[in-house]
């Protein structure tokens, strides 16, 4: 009865994060299309760098759903596979994420100072609060990673893999609708 409680209560936690997190980039891309009725906006292509973070992602998340498939399977050495090859996508994810900040002020669009833009300045922004929270993703994979090398998860007990697994998607969610929101709204 215990672990079923300790189950329960550890997703709701997790439920009620995520929750915030919407709240908050609701009001980012609120501000977002708000700012786009300004007289000096400037729409411009997504960089290239951000369709490779968003093919990576989401290729993170199928790789995290074969890593809870293996352990369901008590395979504990391919649940590390499929982890390290989650935790690489997701560095992938944050190299192409900074790549695109790069290729955004190699076309002269700034976050700040002489050449920034509104828009420029936003989409910076959003993506940014978005890739601290992969940052705390990748932490969180880290712990999952360290934990399954531990043998502290098997197929009755892998909780904290599929606590993380939860937060991993949602960041992985959320970046397919940060990306086709500034695909699409511009």
């Amino acid at each position: 009865m215990e672990e079923q409680v300790r189950r329960r209560v550890s997703k709701q936690m997790m439920y009620i994060a995520i929750v915030s997190m919407i709240m908050m980039f609701a009001g980012l891309t609120s501000a977002y299309v708000i700012s786009m009725r300004r007289d000096d906006w400037v729409s411009f292509d997504l960089p290239q760098a951000l369709y490779i973070s968003t093919i990576l992602i989401v290729l993170s998340s199928i790789s995290f759903i074969l890593a809870k498939r293996s352990i369901k399977k008590d395979n504990i050495s391919q649940t590390t596979t499929f982890l390290v090859t989650t935790l690489l996508l997701g560095l992938g994810f944050i190299y192409f994420q900074i790549e695109g900040f790069n290729q955004l002020i190699e076309t002269g669009l700034f976050f700040v100072g002489k050449g920034s833009m509104v828009s420029s300045s936003l989409l910076v922004v959003i993506s940014f609060a978005h890739l601290i929270h992969v940052l705390a993703g990748i932490i969180v994979l880290l712990v999952v990673l360290y934990n399954n090398l531990k043998n502290k998860y098997n197929a009755k007990n892998a909780l904290g893999l599929e606590v993380g697994g939860i937060f991993w998607h949602f960041v992985d969610v959320l970046w397919i609708f940060l990306f086709l929101f500034f695909y699409f709204i511009r």
